[in-house]
């Protein structure tokens, strides 16, 4: 791998080339934005860099954050760094369980803690000899408090450098198959893919990003902290979800990224205002649709757009054709922790619907005899900590990473993803179901929220559905539940006109219960955790296969 500028030395650039620019700007709640330049966030990561090496502790420590996304989370980072150690984020809906494992596997030297939610029961998974510093954002107790410290120490006059081959950070999976498993990066992995990243999307210091999805996962780590170290552009940050859609369009950001699930409510809350008929009637319409498009993606905040992507999950086809037509050239991309998010991406002008792209530079990727897709990159990580076997049994023989998805990929490189290995279960005819195949289908529905495709050792499959907010306030109203279970029991068979006989859905459950993050249902980056769902329903599963119903309810 060629020598690349690392993190650090990114932003000693910036510190000192746009030292009075706006680098982030940080809501407070009845106060308004707070703004810091690039001088001025280096400079108090330079005073918390002081304060840890007067720690004296071993080189190399583990350093966790814990906090929502935050300006002070960037510099935390910064800090960790400069003083010679590795930073440990811990994403900020952890619960009590969750945070206690990641602290005693690390062995955490201190914690930094920002702004949080739930603090007072996941304070009970902090050990009390734990040193915590609470960033400005904190409400509550902690040994130090930043700004305390920024008074008592002054800032490093030097530039501490580090190694490419130092270990930058433990990145926790979002355990949504057990126990969070500890992948580690180095600066030199981290440089490779912020550097070639950017190229790929064009990213200058011109750019602004909007600082949302959970900085504890690789990628808003990358693609927002990582390439504003290396390109320069200005970050905001999301101060709750309520003000979410105010904040992006206080941000107006060029480049912006979501889940799949960001995209689905943004188009749910368009359908939930004029039915998606008639709407695309009149997006068909030359003139007023050039009015409507653009209305609607600048009360999104999204006008200003030059690139927009989404990730960490797939994203179902009549919904990416759906921005498309509104004037958002969405693309796809594709990556892992593991893999620091860099894997596969799909170009403007040459994406591919249902494919995530083709390899970024210096990625070779193929597919296995099982179907598996291997990916050998110049990010992969180096391994997980503390678990030698679980590294080996992660790579080959020949260091491609085995990535656990499923896929292909077509004559032009182009690689699809068709489902998870250990998503996928087997029916009691001896028949292997990908529940990703009608999933993407379900979740594209206005009235879905989203759905798990279950039946693991039934005769056929079926799907559980949790309806969107406002035709989930609907079903409970005896009026029009008769209209959604019609509407639901069209979508069942329009659904089952594309999948094989073995994959058809017998039923669809609508659920009670919100599948949330708080609830135990999602993982923090808001992907399904199966094995709970499936527990939490397999006793009314049987009484569902009973019935003769198409559409059942709990």
């Amino acid at each position: 791998m060629e020598a690349l500028p690392l993190a650090l030395d990114k932003i000693y650039q910036w510190e000192k080339t746009k030292r009075s620019d706006v680098y982030l700007t940080q809501p407070i709640p009845g106060r308004g934005p707070e703004i810091y330049t690039w001088g001025e966030a280096v400079g108090q990561a330079r005073k918390m860099a002081a304060y840890l090496k007067s720690l004296d502790l071993p080189e190399s420590s583990n350093i966790a954050i814990i906090s929502k996304n935050c300006a002070h989370w960037l510099m935390a980072d910064m800090a960790i760094w400069m003083a010679g150690h590795v930073s440990v984020p811990i994403y900020p809906t952890a619960n009590q369980e969750t945070i206690s494992h990641v602290l005693d596997h690390c062995e955490a030297q201190a914690l930094f803690i920002g702004k949080l939610d739930d603090w007072d029961s996941q304070k009970r998974a902090v050990p009390k000899n734990l040193l915590t510093i609470g960033m400005p954002l904190f409400k509550g107790k902690a040994h130090e408090k930043w700004d305390h410290i920024l008074k008592d120490y002054p800032p490093l006059k030097t530039n501490p450098r580090r190694k490419p081959d130092d270990v930058a950070t433990i990145i926790y999976t979002s355990g949504s198959t057990g126990v969070p498993k500890g992948v580690v990066h180095t600066f030199k992995t981290m440089a490779y893919a912020s550097i070639h990243g950017d190229k790929e999307m064009n990213v200058t210091d011109q750019d602004r990003m909007l600082s949302y999805l959970p900085l504890a996962h690789v990628f808003e780590r990358w693609v927002v902290e990582l390439n504003s170290f290396y390109s320069g552009f200005q970050v905001y940050f999301a101060e709750s979800l309520d003000t979410f859609v105010d904040d992006l369009r206080r941000a107006q950001p060029t480049i912006f990224v979501a889940v799949p699930r960001i995209w689905s409510k943004f188009q749910l809350s368009v359908f939930e205002k004029i039915s998606p008929t008639k709407l695309s009637l009149i997006m068909a319409t030359p003139i007023l649709g050039r009015v409507v498009k653009k209305k609607i993606l600048s009360q999104m905040g999204l006008d200003n757009c030059r690139f927009a992507a989404s990730g960490s999950a797939p994203l179902a086809a009549s919904t990416l054709r759906w921005y498309r037509k509104l004037g958002l050239d969405l693309l796809e991309g594709y990556g892992m922790s593991e893999n620091f998010g860099y894997s596969n991406f799909t170009r403007p002008g040459e994406s591919k619907i249902g494919y995530v792209g083709t390899p970024n530079p210096e990625v070779i990727q193929r597919i296995a005899a099982t179907g598996e897709i291997e990916v050998k990159s110049p990010t992969n990580m180096l391994g997980y900590y503390k678990d030698p076997q679980k590294t080996a049994e992660t790579f080959t023989r020949d260091g491609y990473l085995k990535t656990g998805d499923v896929g292909y990929i077509d004559q032009n490189g182009k690689l699809k993803i068709t489902g998870r290995i250990k998503d996928t279960f087997k029916t009691s005819k001896g028949k292997y179901i990908v529940p990703a195949r009608a999933e993407n289908i379900l979740d594209a529905h206005p009235y879905i929220e989203m759905s798990c495709v279950s039946g693991n050792g039934q005769p056929q499959p079926f799907a559980m559905v949790q309806l969107s907010e406002h035709q989930g306030l609907r079903w409970k109203n005896a009026n029009y539940r008769k209209e959604i279970e019609l509407t639901l029991t069209m979508l069942r068979e329009e659904v089952n006109k594309v999948l094989e006989s073995h994959e058809r859905i017998q039923f669809i459950a609508v659920v009670n219960e919100p599948w949330t993050i708080e609830s135990g249902y999602l993982t923090p980056t808001m992907k399904l955790k199966r094995h709970v769902i499936e527990n939490e329903y397999n006793k009314a599963m049987e009484d569902w296969y009973q019935t003769e119903k198409k559409v059942v309810a709990i």
